[in-house]
This record gives structure tokens, sequence and C-alpha cells, in this order.
């Protein structure tokens, strides 16, 4: 019996591309191109310019493509090719040093910038939410507002000598477990994944049947027509008892069937239009989504970073203005701007504090949702559809369907995540 020869498949020759430089890029054209070319051939730019010379208004769509075309090309050398830099990430890093340097001038400077930084804030955070745009700009500013209120407390508040060994290194303490929460608060808030995804193919003939069968069922759905995994799932993945859910309220599917993920939403999930995905639990969308599985982390953040910001701003007001109160130093403290270094410090002071009665609000609303079992989705969606009760003009919103007491509510909080939570089949769908 003579030797078997291997058989030699016949595969495609691919052309190999050629390895990039640590300067080379491919840029969204799919082209090759350099880091010292990203002033290079740029028309959409050279028209604005002109433009703006020539005092003529630009054109929306000609700014889009300006911004992305720097956005494509700002870029930093790495080896095997140059690393795309988001471009959001650069104002804080330039413009926050600026400002409370420039505040730090005069106690009037100061109170114009300290005013409209939450000003400017809170206008790109709705340029960017109504543009449902994905941004760093947030969490930069957050991460390098820790960072520099630190830097100046070392640089300006301990060498003054009223900092003892034990309050630096609580208070270094506490910004390493604002990072730690924060970095658990960006893991996956729990997503949700298409089922019929991780599904073993079917044949072609039981593909055809569910196929006909799924757009007979979800008939009017927005996208559902074309998957059929509305009732893949239905057949498969839920209990007999929601199936016949299915079947009795379609208008309840439909209002539950997402056509972006083309899945059928769980109880209390909802689309996040920012990430593009579905979010189990969704409360809301800030420097991250915040959902079934990262909301305890969330709130750990919130609290310590409470806590540290209010024990960081007591030990500075301590050494700069001295034998006064918290509260009196903050609006009273004679002399602070005769001296650069304790103006720059008490500028950080009223910046921290305008920053940590911000998170303050948002922590008592968090609060205040979870002691009545509610998310921040739900609050808004009961606010629109004028359902629920209100109290306390409208700070706290109860919509009733999941209140089970104050106790019970923490209870379920705290349990979140830790073991997978099956919904009943009325919940389902």
């Amino acid at each position: 019996m003579g030797s078997m020869k291997p058989v030699k498949t016949n595969k495609a020759e691919e052309p190999e591309l050629e390895p990039l430089c640590c300067c080379e890029y491919i840029d969204r054209n799919g082209e090759k191109n350099h880091v010292a070319a990203c002033l290079c051939d740029c028309q959409d730019l050279d028209e604005g310019c002109d433009r703006w010379i020539t005092c003529k208004s630009v054109q929306p769509e000609t700014c889009e493509r300006i911004m992305d075309t720097i956005s494509d090309r700002l870029r930093i050398p790495w080896l095997r090719g140059a690393k795309k830099v988001n471009i959001s990430i650069i104002p804080p890093l330039v413009l926050l040093p600026v400002f409370l340097r420039v505040a730090s001038w005069h106690f009037l400077l100061g109170g114009v910038v300290l005013t409209s930084l939450p000003v400017l804030a809170l206008w790109y955070y709705y340029l960017t939410h109504r543009r449902k745009e994905q941004t760093l700009f947030f969490l930069s500013l957050g991460l390098f507002s820790l960072g520099y209120m630190y830097y100046v407390f070392l640089q300006e508040v301990v060498p003054k000598g009223r900092v003892g060994p034990t309050q630096l290194a609580l208070l270094t303490c506490g910004l390493f477990l604002i990072l730690l929460a924060l970095y658990r608060a960006k893991k996956n808030p729990g997503y949700l994944r298409n089922p019929a995804s991780n599904d073993r193919p079917l044949s072609s003939g039981q593909t055809e049947c569910l196929t006909r069968k799924g757009q007979e069922k979800t008939k009017g759905f927005p996208g559902a027509e074309s998957s059929g995994s509305l009732n893949n799932r239905t057949l498969k993945d839920e209990p007999k008892g929601s199936s016949r859910v299915l079947v009795g309220s379609p208008t309840k599917v439909k209002e539950d069937w997402c056509a972006k993920c083309q899945l059928v939403r769980p109880a209390r999930a909802w689309h996040c239009r920012i990430c593009g995905i579905c979010v189990r639990r969704m409360d809301h969308h800030c420097v991250c989504c915040v959902g079934e599985s990262n909301h305890q982390a969330f709130i750990l953040a919130l609290s310590i970073f409470l806590l540290t910001s209010a024990y960081g701003i007591t030990l500075t007001l301590d050494t700069i203005c001295r034998d006064r109160s918290v509260f009196t130093a903050l609006f009273y403290c004679p002399g602070v701007y005769a001296d650069y270094s304790s103006a720059l410090s008490f500028t950080c002071v009223w910046y921290s504090v305008i920053i940590t009665a911000g998170m303050a609000y948002i922590f008592l609303i968090q609060l205040i949702n979870i002691s009545y079992n509610v998310t921040e989705r739900e609050v808004q969606q009961a606010l629109r559809q004028k359902t629920g009760r209100r109290l306390l003009c409208g700070l706290i919103v109860d919509t009733g369907q999941y209140n089970r007491g104050f106790l019970r509510n923490w209870y379920q909080f705290s349990t979140l995540g830790a073991h997978p939570f099956h919904h009943p089949a009325e919940d389902i769908v």
C-alpha cells in the first residue's frame, strides 16, 4: 500500500502589505500617508480658511469634513505605524491650566472664568449628545482635573508645612481608589448581544421556516423582517410562557424590539444611542455607559470622589486661610490674591467646589433613584409621559413598577451583577 501524498491546496495569493514605519499610517481613504504630510492636500481646510478670510459663512458640512480630516491626521509616531489621537482629549489638557492660571490673577477674572467653565462644559455635553457622538472629552477633563489638582496641591500647598505625611498619604490613597473604581466602572456595563449570533448554525430548511414564521409574527416591527432573530429568540431562548406573551401582546413586543441590535430587550434594558448597543438595566451615559454590571462601581467612584475632594479642599483652605472655618474661608480669605501661589491654590479650591457640587447633585439623584428602584432612563420616560408619582418638584419620581420598599430596593442594588437574574416571562417582552 503506497504512501499517501499530502494534498496541496491552492490558495489565492494575497498581496503582502509593506510594513509601516513609525510615522506612516493608513488614512480613512485606505491610502498610505505620512505624519509629516498632515497639512498637505486639504482642500476643505483651504476652502474654509478662504471663506473665513473673506468674511463668508462656512457650511456645516465643510466644518464636519475639516474636523474629520483633522481627527484622521492627528497622530503620534508609534511602532508599526502612527497611532491616532482622539482630538477630544486635547482641549482639557491645554485649556484647563491656562484658564485656572488666568483666573488666579484677580478675583474678578476668577469669577468670570469659573462661571464660564461649567457653561462651556454643559454646552459641549449638549452638543455631543444631540449629535449622538462618542467623546473622550469628559473622561479626559475628569482625569486631568484630578491630576492637575493633585499637582497644584503638591507644588503649592504641601511646601507651606501645614499638611502632614499622614494627611498626604490619605489624600493620595483616595486618589488611587477613585481611579480604581473608575477603571471598574469603565468595564462592560451589561451589553446585550444578539442571541442568534451565538447559536449553532441551522440547516437551510430550518432557517427558511424560522425566517418565514418570524416575518409573519413580527410584521410591522422595524428592521425585523429581514433577520428573523426575534422568532429565533422566542423559539429557542424563551420559555413557553414568554411565547404566549409574544403572540398575545404584539404592541408590547414592538416596544421592546430593538431594530438596531436585532433582539428583544429584557425588562429595564435600553438601547444606548452613544454606545450603539443595548444595555441591561441601563441607567444613563456620562463618561461611560452605566448599567447593571457597573452601577455599583459608579456609585463607589462617586462616593470616594466626594470624600477625597472634600478632604483636599479642607486641607488647602486650612493652609492658605488659617484660623478660619472652611465655609468662611471660601467667601472671605483676605490677602489670598497678594501671593500668586495662594491665589492659584484658592482658584483651584473653587474649581474643585464647583465640580464637587455637581457630583454631589448626581450622587443625591442616584441615591434617591436606588431607594425607589428606578433608573434615570425610567425617570426621564415617566416625566415625558407624565406617569408615576412626583415628589419635591420632580426631584423624586416613583414609577411604582419595581419599588419593593427601601430595604429590598437597596438589597437588590447590592446584588446587581452578582449572579444572573432570570426575569419572569411577563418581564421579558
